[in-house]
Order: C-alpha cells, then structure tokens, then sequence
C-alpha cells in the first residue's frame, strides 16, 4: 500500500491499517506508515474533541501517536516483559492523554503525551516486572517452582551440621542442575534472582530529601525521538532562527535588539543600555524600550511562520 492510499484509507477508516497487537511486526509496521497530523490538522481534531465530543476526531489523534508508543516502548524491553504488553500500556496512557489534551496551550501532542504513556509503562514495570523476569522460560519456571523445595531437601539429607546453610555448594549446584534438566549457570542465576529482594524503582522517602531510584534512569532520553527533535529545533532557533528572525526587522530595530541581548564586550559587561540608546537615537529611553518590545514581537511572529 503506497503513501496515498494509505492516507485516503485512514481518512474514511482511522483504524483500518493497524492490525492486531498479536502480530507484532505487522502492527509496528503499520503504524509507522499511518501519516502525521499537521499542526493545523492536529488543532482541528483536538478542537472537535473537546468541543463536540468528537470520537473520530479522537481516533485520528491517537492513530498519528502510535508510533511515539511504539518509540518510547522500546525503551523498557530490558525488563523482560513482553513488547506487546508494553506497547498496549503505553496506547492507554496515549488515550488518556488525547482526552486530556487542549489545543489551546501551545504545545503539540506529541509532548504532551509522553508523560502519559511512559506513567502508564512504569505502572505496568511496577506491577509486574520483578514477577515476570524471575522466570521467563520453561527452564527457569521450572527451577522457579521446584529449585526451594528441592534445596531444603538436599539441606536435610546433608551430613553436615550446617543445616541452615544459605548458599548452594557446588555439589549441590550441579546435583540440582542434573535433577531438573537446565544448566548449572541457571540455576545459580535463579537461586541468585530468588535470594534477592525486590528494589523500589521509585523514591520511598517522604522526608524531602533527594533519593537515587532506578525510576530515574529507566530510559535513555538522549535518543527518544522527541528529545532529538527539540534539540534540533533550539539549535536552529539559536543559529538559523535568530538570523531569519532579525532580518525581518528595520535597520534601527535589529541594531537595538543586537545591542541589548545578542551583544557581549570582551568585558563581559553586554551591549548598549537604553539610555545609551536613547541618546545615539535622539529619544527617550521609554520610546527605546516600547520599539524593542515590537522588534521582539515580531521576532516571535516570524519565527512561528516557520515552525
């Protein structure tokens, strides 16, 4: 299916290109090539939303952000949960942030969903993740379920006084290991996950302090999509942006802009005051100040026409 079909469907079907989380590929594929939303489309359907309610309005918006989930998902693969689960978390926290959303505020969806969708991932890692990733194959269930039983019955049969010994001999690995069919590097990996207690990914302390949690680098934010995006868009803003932007001022309004933010003396001590300003021009400081707030008015004008 080409680009342009594609979109004619999404308009009279949004959800008739994605398939059933069940076939993984073919879900993350498709909603790869589902089209982006304009800012203009993206303010109409946000608009219809909340004004009349609209639910196919909806649909396009969380359609156009499936693949942020699908992004931000990857993330947390380390973790041992199924992919799927993770992406259909993530869809719950897109949702709840599509019906959150007001256009009106200035920021684009796409950043605003991400504190859903990451809110929705953590509290699913939370609820589940110590569970899942203590036995995650055959093998390691099996050892789950029968390596505690199994143990206590070698500590009882053992000739030794030290029947309460915590740590497994290497006899005793490789009696286990044979017993249960897995290797003797699984079970010293199980009996390591179970001895081991759970760690809270999140700040327990209510004392105000600051705390370390692993919650704090779950995710790598330097290669999120988003994250690359914004800084992208702040290094053109302070190269390319400013240049475009003073060029749509008058001669008398850039040098003043220039003079007073984007000038810096060896001294360090910046550019021209408005009084020094004032008396280059032949005018009060006042009429100095009131043509620097329409020169950065019309900075800020220029540069949303590019955006």
């Amino acid at each position: 299916m080409n680009m342009s079909t594609a979109t004619a469907v999404a308009v009279r079907d949004p959800w008739a290109l994605v398939p059933s989380l069940g076939n993984l590929d073919a879900y993350i594929s498709a909603v790869n090539r589902i089209p982006m939303l304009t800012l203009e489309q993206e303010v109409e359907f946000a608009t219809k939303l909340r004004g009349e309610g609209d639910l196919g309005a909806a649909g396009k918006l969380v359609l156009s952000h499936l693949r942020l989930v699908v992004s931000i998902s990857r993330q947390y693969l380390g973790y041992g949960l199924p992919h799927g689960d993770l992406i259909q978390e993530g869809n719950v926290g897109l949702m709840k942030a599509v019906k959150r959303f007001d256009p009106n505020q200035g920021v684009r969806l796409v950043s605003y969903a991400m504190h859903w969708i990451k809110a929705e991932i953590h509290e699913y890692i939370l609820k589940n993740w110590r569970m899942v990733k203590l036995a995650t194959t055959k093998a390691q269930r099996k050892l789950f379920f029968n390596l505690r039983s199994m143990k206590q019955g070698l500590k009882d049969d053992a000739a030794d006084a030290d029947t309460h010994r915590a740590t497994l001999t290497r006899d005793e690995v490789k009696t286990l290991a044979k017993r249960l069919n897995v290797k003797q590097e699984e079970v010293l990996e199980m009996e390591t996950r179970m001895s081991g207690g759970d760690v809270a990914l999140e700040p327990q302390t209510d004392d105000g302090e600051e705390s370390y949690a692993p919650i704090a680098y779950l995710a790598d934010e330097s290669n999120e999509p988003t994250h690359v995006l914004e800084a992208r868009n702040r290094d053109w803003l302070a190269g390319g942006g400013i240049a475009l932007a003073l060029d749509s001022l008058d001669a008398r309004s850039r040098r003043i802009v220039e003079e007073r933010w984007l000038r810096v003396n060896d001294d360090s001590s910046g550019g021209l005051t408005l009084h020094d300003l004032a008396t280059e021009y032949g005018v009060s400081a006042e009429r100095i100040r009131q043509i620097e707030v329409a020169a950065m008015k019309k900075m800020r004008k220029a540069l949303a026409e590019t955006a």
